[in-house]
């Protein structure tokens, strides 16, 4: 009976109502909840094959979850370096139970599909017999891009998935939202997983908080990426990607390698006692960042973000 009634009840229904779906469960991750909603969906069509990206996050960062736990199989659509279009999908010659769309698209900078790509794809995927759901993991970030209603963004899609603890800085937690029968699956599903904890309200309170302070926030995070992006555009040793990111994250590539990289930007952490970069990845003589503004980045001027990027090119040239 753990999570029934009170606030995390309140909560529920407070998410379904603002994705404009008739039910929603809390869930301790988005890593239980996802594939769940593929085995519910794959289980109705009596059909294993599901499709996404290659860089969904069931491909690349749960060992084959979907595949070990729940028997599904992937198909996978497009290239790894960019979003999958709605040609990829006509080339699909097998029936699918059900098509993942991850908005925006993590692994290759935040890329967001335009709306009326968005509509076409999910519109084929239907009229095949898929069902379709979204990984809206960072779909709070899509809102000022799309200048639509978060139920309008997702009122194509059957089931949705949002995290709570990204970029509303909450304690780990999701939600799964979808029609009333299939979200009653999905509670027998998590406790099944061993989702259904003695007590979770600390991590829906949070949620809520985010929810709270963070939402009406996101335009301007989303505008000062736009701010950031063009800053390191104006130097030729970085390399933004995408060019102009539609929501508050994009990868910086940098011509350098991560040692060197890291060095410099502890350098400039000491002596301006401000930290640009928090991760780096080594990709050969080169350095990946991925960059996601939040409330740090919106008290730096445009003045002061620009001298603090010159240093950081300037110590790389020297390096």
């Amino acid at each position: 009976m753990y999570g029934n009634g009170g606030f995390i009840a309140e909560l529920e229904r407070e998410i379904a109502e603002m994705l404009g779906k008739e039910s929603a469960v809390f869930m301790p991750s988005g890593t239980m909840a996802q594939p769940i909603a593929l085995r519910i969906w794959s289980d109705r069509a009596s059909n294993k094959a599901v499709a996404f990206h290659p860089t969904c996050h069931l491909e690349l960062h749960e060992h084959k979850g979907y595949r070990e736990l729940h028997h599904l199989e992937a198909v996978l659509l497009g290239d790894a370096d960019r979003l999958f279009t709605l040609e990829d999908l006509q080339c699909v010659d097998q029936p699918l139970s059900s098509l993942l769309i991850e908005l925006p698209q993590r692994e290759i900078g935040g890329q967001l599909p335009s709306w009326n790509e968005l509509c076409a794809i999910i519109d084929h995927a239907k009229a095949t017999g898929a069902k379709v759901h979204l990984d809206g993991a960072r779909l709070w970030e899509c809102q000022p891009h799309y200048s639509r209603s978060y139920s309008e963004i997702v009122a194509g899609f059957d089931s949705v998935y949002v995290s709570f603890y990204k970029i509303l800085n909450g304690l780990p937690g999701a939600a799964l939202a979808g029609p009333a029968d299939f979200i009653a699956d999905a509670r027998i599903w998590m406790r099944r997983q061993g989702g259904n904890l003695v007590t979770m309200f600390p991590n829906a309170i949070s949620a809520k908080i985010g929810l709270d302070r963070k939402l009406d926030r996101i335009p301007l995070y989303v505008k000062k990426a736009a701010e950031v992006a063009s800053i390191f555009r104006e130097f030729p040793g970085a390399t933004v990607n995408p060019l102009h990111p539609p929501t508050n994250m994009m990868y910086v590539w940098f011509d350098s390698p991560a040692d060197r990289f890291l060095d410099v930007v502890g350098e400039i952490a000491e002596h301006e006692k401000c930290l640009l970069f928090a991760w780096a990845s080594a990709q050969g003589e080169r350095t990946k960042v991925e960059l996601n503004v939040g409330d740090a980045a919106l008290d730096i001027s445009t003045e002061c973000l620009r001298t603090l990027v010159s240093q950081l090119m300037r110590g790389l040239q020297v390096g």
